[in-house]
């Protein structure tokens, strides 16, 4: 096991471009931190430079309090899992996990014993002999963590591992994946373009856009307080909706409606000395059916439904907003890589609200409003605006 130490790292290629730009993170020793993003965020470049397998250009990277910049892959005693599973065709998987130690010319015996301590952590034992065709993705995906743990390195380096899977297969190798880290404590660094495997795996999450770090927390900071638009929008499913909003008058008028400043926005907003024009951020859950609503507190919107999705335990409205979708760069290449545009008059809003609701489609709904989930941002910055720091750094 190993802390892993980057400090002002940067990876600029031939042509100019810039891949990764002062990138200050350090990883402690056992802990799984995971890097997402967009496509061409930097993330994949940032765990390659890691694995020796892109130069540094600027910067220092440390494994273990020693610095690896001119160092070998093979030198910095550290294991990689792909998105690919990269396994022998010809070779049982007792003979694949056991490979890079045959290599390194570890006795049969050792081979062997390690060998089977990892097919047995990774449920494998049953199937050694047999050759990679005759096994699932998952097994296969399984098989190729254990070529990495009979290392026993100072760290795993993990990119995209589960991409090729279906979903039901991601979610339950996440959970090994989990399980496997926690037992073996090893250092971990885990590329994903998935948001939900992000939340769901690391015990910190770094956000990255265009080569910079936005924001690196726990998964609960980063979706209670994300510090710019960004990582609002990107962290969240569904995604948080932003609707184009001005204050006056201790209001925040929205095409949802006036709602009214809560203690906490107003301090936050003087104290930040935001712009008349801000964007408004909620997240699916802040609202409420008005009707199954406990207590009084938060103002009440009207709405018509567009579409409902039933999912057993929550349903989702879909509705308009008039005024059309907020806009910022932020956003839009937030909708570029989803593949999600809001190209009509009124944004589309999502609420997430009770299995017990009455809301039908084609017809108004009351909406409660929870205020103390809301977020203002500013559009020119996208700095959140009510996050107690109120900036957005890292």
């Amino acid at each position: 096991m190993a802390e892993i130490v980057l400090e002002a790292v940067t990876k600029r290629f031939p042509d100019g471009s810039v891949a990764v730009k002062d990138v200050d993170l350090a990883i402690a020793d056992g802990e799984f931190v995971i890097l997402v993003g967009p496509s061409g965020c930097g993330k994949s470049t940032t765990l390659n430079m890691i694995a020796g397998l892109e130069d540094i250009t600027e910067g220092t990277l440390r494994i273990d309090d020693r610095v690896v910049n001119d160092l070998a892959p093979k030198e910095r005693d550290i294991a990689m899992v792909f998105q690919s599973y990269a396994l022998y065709p010809h070779m049982s998987v007792r003979e694949n996990m056991g490979f890079p130690l045959r290599l390194a010319k570890v006795d049969k015996a050792t081979v062997d014993r390690k060998v089977e301590e990892a097919a047995r952590v990774l449920d494998l034992t049953g199937f050694l002999d047999r050759k990679p065709a005759h096994l699932s993705g998952g097994q296969r995906q399984r098989v190729a963590m254990g070529r990495a743990i009979v290392r026993d390195p100072k760290a795993f380096l993990m990119d995209e591992p589960l991409s090729n899977l279906d979903a039901k297969l991601r979610v339950q190798m996440r959970t090994q994946i989990s399980r496997l880290q926690r037992s073996l404590g090893t250092t971990t660094v885990y590329v994903t373009h998935d948001q939900v495997e992000a939340m769901t795996l690391g015990d910190r999450v770094v956000v990255m856009r265009q080569g910079v770090i936005q924001q690196v927390g726990t998964p609960t900071e980063l979706y209670d307080m994300p510090r710019n638009l960004f990582v609002a929008g990107f962290i969240g499913s569904p995604a948080m909706n932003f609707v184009n909003a001005s204050l006056s008058g201790g209001l925040l008028r929205t095409p949802l409606g006036d709602l009214p400043l809560d203690d906490r926005m107003r301090r936050a907003l003087e104290r930040r000395d935001a712009p008349r024009e801000v964007i408004l951020g909620l997240r699916p859950e802040a609202f409420e059916d008005a009707s199954l609503a406990r207590g009084t507190g938060g103002p009440v919107v009207t709405a018509t439904v567009d579409v409902l999705e039933s999912l057993g335990s929550d349903a989702y409205v879909y509705f308009g907003a008039e005024g059309g979708p907020a806009t910022s760069a932020e956003l839009e290449e937030l909708a570029t890589d989803s593949g999600r545009r809001d190209t009509g008059a009124a944004a589309q809003i999502v609420a997430r609200l009770d299995a017990a609701t009455r809301a039908r489609e084609g017809a108004p709904v009351e909406l409660r409003v929870d205020l103390g989930k809301a977020h203002v941002f500013d559009p020119s910055t996208g700095v959140n605006l009510t996050r107690p720091d109120g900036t957005a750094g890292p």
